[in-house]
């Protein structure tokens, strides 16, 4: 546990998680150290940093680190834009 800082603790997670999990299990300890000493109760990732970062990546991953007592959020303004339909005629009519 060499990392205290809950910035810190995210970062070394996104590189075990590029680096194909090396560590990954105690990258989640020092994070739970480092909530903990923040008092806070979860810890927010952005999923365009994760190598998976769909839907059923970051399921896996709230599943994963839940089983080791941190619970995950990811911030809703980091989903994908939804779809715009490009066509001809007026722009703010779309049927």
């Amino acid at each position: 546990m060499g990392e205290f800082t809950v910035d810190g603790a995210t970062k070394r997670i996104y590189e075990s998680l590029q680096a194909d999990n090396v560590g990954i299990d105690e990258r989640i300890a020092d994070l739970k150290a480092a909530l903990a000493l923040k008092r806070l109760k979860e810890a927010v990732f952005d999923p365009v940093k994760l190598v998976q970062g769909n839907r059923e990546g970051r399921k896996r991953m709230k599943a994963y680190f839940r089983q080791r007592g941190v619970t995950v959020k990811f911030p809703t303004d980091a989903r994908p834009a939804a779809r715009v339909r490009i066509g001809f005629g007026r722009a703010d009519h779309f049927p």
